[in-house]
């Protein structure tokens, strides 16, 4: 044992490994089924993944806040508090952190209700573990892939009071700084980088949820008034993110 801790060699490829599994994945899974929080761990696990496990609601957002995972893997039906409630508290208090949610429920309602919380994505039971790891590969390189973006070329926008820093993910209105989801300040950026551009509801579905699927509407309506709430001076009287009636929403172009 003395031999092998001296030997540089050996030294070397411990120190390679450590540095491999520190930068493993880290997967939450907040699932109440032990069947499937097993199954899921077993494989994930199998897949190189670090995965932590909570089975109560409560539980699963502490130990998000207190672990940071990479992303989180979230049951709609779960115990002391649902999945909604998890992920909208998760939203509030760490909102970088991808969501992707489980639903026993083949219900549009249930979709869109998961997907206006802030979840990234949602896949329906029974699924099969290789296209959850799919989809849980597809939203984490799309938050990769917009922050790699933001880090790139991306210079602050600003537009009258508003300031949006996309390398920082800031958003200032005047002096008050403003907290929004990462759903939220994709929107507000691809409005106030095309000012006086109409977006169609279909087009950012399918640019920022990656949706291209008809009954999805309450989706971006409930986050442009959730939007407006935290940016404009008067939510009801918008004068930055403007309805186009019929169409979808564009930024006021009196702001360039």
């Amino acid at each position: 044992m003395k031999a092998t801790t001296n030997n540089p060699k050996n030294r070397s490829e411990a120190e390679s490994r450590k540095d491999a599994t520190e930068r493993r994945t880290t997967v939450l899974l907040i699932e109440d089924d032990e069947n499937i929080t097993d199954a899921l761990s077993e494989y994930f696990k199998r897949a190189g993944y670090e995965v932590k496990a909570a089975t109560d609601g409560v539980a699963g957002v502490q130990m998000a806040l207190q672990e940071r995972p990479d992303a989180v893997i979230l049951d709609l039906m779960l115990p002391k508090m649902d999945g909604l409630a998890v992920c909208r508290e998760l939203r509030e208090k760490a909102p970088y952190i991808p969501i992707l949610m489980l639903t026993a429920k083949d219900d549009v309602v249930d979709k869109v209700l998961g997907l206006e919380m802030g979840a990234d994505d949602y896949i329906t039971k029974p699924f099969s573990f290789r296209e959850l790891e799919a989809r849980l590969k597809s939203v984490l390189r799309r938050v990769r892939s917009a922050a790699h973006a933001a880090e790139d070329d991306e210079a602050p926008i600003v537009r009258g009071k508003l300031r949006i820093d996309p390398v920082k993910r800031e958003v200032t209105v005047g002096d008050r700084q403003v907290e929004l989801t990462p759903k939220e300040f994709e929107l507000l950026k691809l409005f106030a980088s095309h000012p006086g551009r109409v977006f169609p509801r279909k087009y950012l579905l399918e640019k920022i949820w990656d949706y291209a699927y008809d009954g999805y509407d309450r989706t971006i309506d409930s986050h442009i008034n959730r939007l407006r709430a935290k940016i404009e001076e008067n939510p009801e009287k918008p004068q930055m993110v403007l309805t186009v009636w019929g169409i979808g929403y564009k930024f006021n172009d009196e702001f360039c």
